[in-house]
């Protein structure tokens, strides 16, 4: 599989050090099953238009615009330019502010991982020396960066020759797990948890791609297979049919050609008789 195109460019910097580094994701859903929405009657896409909500007419992309709502049906409208002017430094720039031990951050605010790499052979000295001066730390930083026009705290693990960035959830958005857990039955029979270790002891394996497989799509894969196989099927047993009547509309005009010779060598004989 080809190197995806970076989806971020800027520049990584601790203290003094800077160097232009490129964000790429580090997970793709190109290979998922995607469907699109087809008029049933006749086969074709379906498509989906922006429609003004009152007069019901379509709205073109330069007519179009951002709008925060401050009561019913009253919006400030926020141009690109408006949003552009509030863009912070944190667009273009990784500035790591803080550093935590590897393993503290817990994983419910862990959400969307990127791949961090040094985007220009110039600044690949600058880059190895702040990787490698967390991993001999054993610690993660801690930043900010904007994406989609959101300012994103992430965290930034050295991961082999390269960097892993997480984007974080933000602290308001992770329900305390205090809320869920309190009033659980805390007591266990010992001979039960112990019975259990055995079992997990047995099914113990290295960490592997494979177990998180999916079982729909690849079960999506074959109904689909299938379904084309049946297609080509009937597009052949369709075309030789349309052959075969052709084959007999050719034999039904030979033998009307055939019938009006016929008869007219007929009528020949009757007048020469």
């Amino acid at each position: 599989m080809a190197p995806r195109r970076p989806y971020w460019r800027g520049y990584l910097k601790l203290s003094l050090v800077t160097c232009p580094v490129a964000m790429t994701p580090a997970t793709s859903e190109s290979e998922k099953v995607r469907f699109h929405t087809l008029n049933k009657d006749t086969g074709n896409r379906v498509v989906s238009q922006y429609v003004d909500s009152v007069t019901g007419k379509p709205v073109k992309d330069e007519h179009e615009a951002k709008g925060y709502e401050r009561g019913e049906n009253d919006y400030v409208l926020l141009t690109d330019e408006d949003l552009e002017s509030v863009e912070l430094e944190t667009v273009r720039t990784i500035d790591i502010e803080k550093f935590v031990p590897r393993g503290s951050i817990e994983w419910v605010y862990l959400e969307t991982p990127y791949y961090l790499t040094a985007n220009d052979k110039i600044g690949d000295e600058a880059f190895a020396v702040i990787r490698q001066a967390m991993e001999a730390e054993d610690v993660v930083g801690i930043s900010r960066v904007v994406l989609g026009r959101r300012e994103r705290a992430v965290v930034l693990e050295a991961r082999g020759e390269g960097i892993v960035l997480w984007t974080l959830r933000f602290g308001d958005e992770v329900r305390p797990e205090s809320e869920y857990f309190t009033g659980i039955d805390k007591k266990s029979d010992a001979k039960g948890v112990s019975s259990l270790e055995a079992v997990i002891k047995k099914r113990l394996k290295d960490w592997s791609p494979d177990m998180v497989s999916d079982p729909i799509q690849e079960s999506l894969l074959k109904l689909i297979a299938a379904k084309k196989k049946a297609k080509k099927a009937t597009k052949t047993k369709a075309s030789k049919s349309t052959k075969d009547d052709g084959d007999e509309k050719s034999n039904v005009v030979n033998i009307m050609d055939a019938l009006k010779k016929s008869i007219a060598k007929e009528l020949q004989s009757r007048k020469a008789g």
